[in-house]
């Protein structure tokens, strides 16, 4: 299947809202997997012993993945969890937990004013999140002349890489993690810049 590159977020962001004296803190985490949302959710629940309700809802992979799951915490059956879901289902994200800790205030919402409360906490939290494209990557390891560095360097410059490094020892160790979809072109043109004289692995793990 083809990779969708997809949106998701760089930084654990929080917010604080109001409605009728009850306080929702809204807590959004990257979650790759489905053990670090659950950790998540068991570390917010242990850090606020004392709320009504800690509701949540993830989607673990793309946003049309199928690992994703929502909890009403004890609200009303349908006026926490799929509602955060919904929201985070249109949101375009992956990888993410969304959570919502909730402190009653002494006046009920109702099942409509549930479920915009929580509706309105994760649009909130989304709003201001900083997210990045996620690309699918291949780690590629290549070795090359120190006279080639520079060439090699310039050349870099023209791809979609991370993380990448170089070390030095008897010859240039170049170590990058290269989208897919720019594999060919990348081992193509350090070949031609290094004219075959070089040593060059793909990861087969990805």
């Amino acid at each position: 299947m083809l990779f969708k590159p997809y949106l998701t977020p760089t930084h654990e962001h929080d917010i604080e809202h109001e409605v009728k004296r009850s306080k929702f803190l809204t807590f959004a985490r990257p979650t790759a997997t489905t053990a670090t949302a659950n950790d998540f959710v068991k570390a917010l629940r242990a850090a606020h012993p004392q709320a009504n309700h800690v509701c949540w809802a993830y989607i673990v992979g793309s946003p049309d993945s199928t690992l994703r799951s929502m909890s009403d915490d004890g609200e009303p059956s349908g006026t926490a969890g799929m509602p955060m879901l919904k929201i985070l289902e249109h949101s375009g994200l992956g990888d993410i937990t969304v959570a919502v800790v909730r402190y009653f205030g002494g006046t009920k919402l109702g099942t409509g004013g549930l479920q915009r409360a929580y509706s309105d906490a994760v649009a909130l939290v989304l709003k201001e999140l900083q997210t990045e494209e996620k690309v699918d990557r291949v780690a590629v390891q290549a070795s090359f002349d120190y006279a080639l560095e520079g060439a090699i360097k310039s050349a870099l410059g023209g791809f979609n890489c991370a993380k990448t490094d170089f070390n030095y020892a008897e010859s240039v160790s170049l170590t990058s993690l290269v989208p897919r979809n720019e594999l060919d072109a990348f081992c193509e043109e350090l070949t031609n810049i290094c004219s075959g004289k070089l040593t060059l692995l793909v990861s087969k793990d990805n």
